[in-house]
């Protein structure tokens, strides 16, 4: 049975059928944080992204794909999401004991752009066959590919809502154009996050925002508005609000390793600003596992207080 605030979060999707709407349930009533609508996912497409060595030389286990449906598993992560090969490799195995998310696009670094656009790797029908309740897929806003990866997003989600499923989008600022510091500006990522919103996403997720202002037009707007974004916390909140004022689940991504300490920090700014969640994969399973599990009780006991 929903809970009310389960009830609430649905009730801002009004024009989704029943079927993707349950499958956005699944996802808010599963694991530790089920029903308080509040999410904490794991996400294994570093191997991909990143590269195999610099994803799991530090935790060997992590080369297994099983190794990582356990770990979402075990930890009452409320889903798991990876590409094609790593569902495939587990799909059966594990089936119906966590929500699955098939990351329909990927980016390899084998050849660093700085200009990205992902290559999709998977579809709907893939998602459908393995049982999943939502699909993924990374935008680059500020890329100068950007425009083929919304209208990708855009075919891709339509097809996806017609079968009953749940988007879920990556919105990642990059491109020649963005400083390094801008890819975590204040204004770019809120701009990132609303864009996600408007193309259709149920759930966005966005790296942490830092009190950067990389736009000299927003740049004004935020401080003649007075725009609180001293502390993570406030820069949260405004992201929340740049997701239809809070009407769209918004995460928030974990990043590369960092210390316990500051991870908790985090989670709890997120919690503050009004965050749904994290959505946390090297921090988690970049570490042994009976620490990944202890370090996955703390951020959940964190969203869940």
């Amino acid at each position: 049975m929903n809970t009310p605030r389960v009830k609430e979060i649905l009730s801002w999707y009004g024009s989704d059928n029943p079927g993707t709407l349950t499958n956005l349930a699944k996802l808010l009533n599963h694991g530790k944080l089920a029903g308080t609508g509040r999410l904490v996912i794991l996400p294994v497409d570093q191997g991909f992204e990143h590269g195999p060595a610099r994803s799991f030389a530090m935790n060997p286990p992590g080369y297994d794909p099983h190794y990582h449906y356990q770990l979402a598993i075990e930890s009452g992560c409320n889903a798991y999401a990876a590409p094609l090969g790593f569902l495939e490799a587990g799909a059966r195995d594990f089936a119906g004991e966590i929500p699955l998310i098939l990351k329909i696009n990927n980016h390899d670094v084998l050849l660093d752009e700085k200009d990205p656009l992902s290559a999709v790797t998977s579809d709907v029908d893939d998602a459908l066959r393995l049982g999943c309740a939502a699909i993924g897929f990374t935008i680059y806003p500020g890329s100068a590919a950007r425009v083929t990866m919304y209208q990708q997003l855009r075919a891709a989600s339509e097809l996806a809502k017609k079968n009953g499923l749940a988007v879920v989008v990556w919105s990642y600022p990059r491109g020649s154009s963005l400083s390094k510091a801008g890819e975590t500006a204040m204004d770019v990522c809120g701009y990132a996050a609303h864009i996600a919103a408007e193309l259709g996403a149920h759930i966005i997720k966005v790296k942490l925002p830092s009190d950067h202002l990389e736009q000299d037009a927003a740049k004004k707007v935020y401080e003649q508005e007075k725009v609180p974004i001293t502390t993570l916390a406030d820069r949260v909140k405004n992201v929340v609000q740049c997701c239809f004022n809070g009407r769209r689940i918004l995460i928030f991504s974990g990043g590369p390793t960092s210390s316990d300490e500051t991870v908790y920090s985090e989670v709890t700014a997120i919690r503050q600003g009004g965050g749904f969640g994290s959505i946390i994969g090297r921090n988690s399973f970049q570490r042994k596992k009976e620490k990944s599990l202890e370090f996955l009780a703390k951020i959940i006991s964190i969203y869940g207080s």
